[in-house]
C-alpha cells in the first residue's frame, strides 16, 4: 500500500450485500411459461387422481360385491367416474390450447355422472325392496377412512391450479375429488351404522345420497355452470 495504511479490501460478499449494488435479479417468468407450468401441474394432479382411484375402484367394487354392500359398490363406481374425469383432463391438456376442449370435457364428465346415478339408484332400490342385508365390511370402512384423509388434499391442489388457470374443467375435476370426500363420509356412516347398530337399510339410503349428488354434479357440468372466477393469467390464444 503506497500510503502505508492497512485498509482491508472488501470481499465479494460484502460488495453484494452493500447498499451500493444488488445481486442481479432473474426476470419473472412470462405468461406463456407460467401457463405451461400450471398445465403440467394440472396433468400431474390428474394422473395422481387416476392412479389412486383405479386402486380404490378395484378394492371397493370387489369388497362391496363380496359384502353385498350397495354403498360400497357405488363408491367404487364413483371412483371409476373420477378415473374418467382425470383421463378427460389429461386429454384436454394435451392440446395446444386446452380451453378449446373444455366444453367437450365437461359434457363427458356429466355423462359419466348420470351413468353412475342410474346404476346406484337401481341397485339401492332393489336392495331396499328385497330387504337385502349387507355384511359388515371392515375393509370398506378402512378404505373410506383412507379416502377421507387423502382426497381433501388432492382436491385443494386441483382447485388451486384450476383457479389460477381460470379452467372450469380443472375446477370441476377438483369438485369431483371433493365429492369423493363427501361420499367417503356417507359410506363410512352407512357401514358403521350397519356394523354397530344393525341398520341394514342405511347402507342403501347412503347409496341413494351418492346418486343424488352425482345427478346434481352431472347437471352442473352439462350446463357448463360457472365454477370459478377468472384466473390470474390472461386467456390463451390460438396463435
Amino acid at each position: 500500500d503506497a500510503s502505508g495504511g492497512n485498509h482491508p479490501r472488501p470481499s465479494v460478499l460484502g460488495r453484494e450485500l452493500g447498499t451500493g449494488s444488488a445481486p442481479p435479479q432473474m426476470p419473472p417468468p412470462t405468461v406463456a411459461a407460467r401457463r405451461a407450468q400450471l398445465a403440467v401441474r394440472a396433468q400431474l394432479l390428474a394422473g395422481a387422481s387416476v392412479a389412486y382411484n383405479v386402486i380404490e375402484a378395484v378394492l371397493a367394487i370387489s369388497w362391496g360385491r363380496a359384502a353385498d354392500s350397495a354403498a360400497l359398490v357405488g363408491f367404487g363406481l364413483d371412483s371409476t367416474v373420477e378415473v374418467a374425469s382425470g383421463l378427460v383432463i389429461l386429454w384436454q391438456f394435451r392440446h395446444q390450447v386446452p380451453e378449446s376442449r373444455e366444453h367437450t370435457a365437461r359434457r363427458l364428465i356429466a355423462v359419466s355422472f348420470f351413468a353412475l346415478a342410474a346404476y346406484v339408484t337401481a341397485d339401492s332400490l332393489t336392495a331396499l325392496a328385497t330387504g337385502q342385508r349387507p355384511d359388515t365390511a371392515p375393509l370398506g370402512i378402512a378404505l373410506a377412512a383412507t379416502s377421507l384423509a387423502v382426497m381433501p388434499l388432492l382436491s385443494w391442489a386441483q382447485r388451486r391450479t384450476g383457479r389460477q388457470l381460470g379452467s372450469g374443467s380443472v375446477v370441476a375435476d377438483s369438485t369431483q375429488t371433493l365429492l369423493c370426500t363427501y361420499l367417503s363420509a356417507v359410506l363410512l356412516l352407512g357401514l358403521l351404522a350397519n356394523a354397530i347398530l344393525g341398520w341394514w337399510w342405511l347402507d342403501s339410503v347412503a347409496a341413494l345420497v351418492i346418486a343424488a349428488v352425482a345427478v346434481r354434479e352431472g347437471l352442473e357440468n352439462w350446463r357448463g355452470d360457472d365454477c370459478c372466477t377468472p384466473g390470474i393469467l390472461p386467456p390463451a390464444t390460438t396463435q
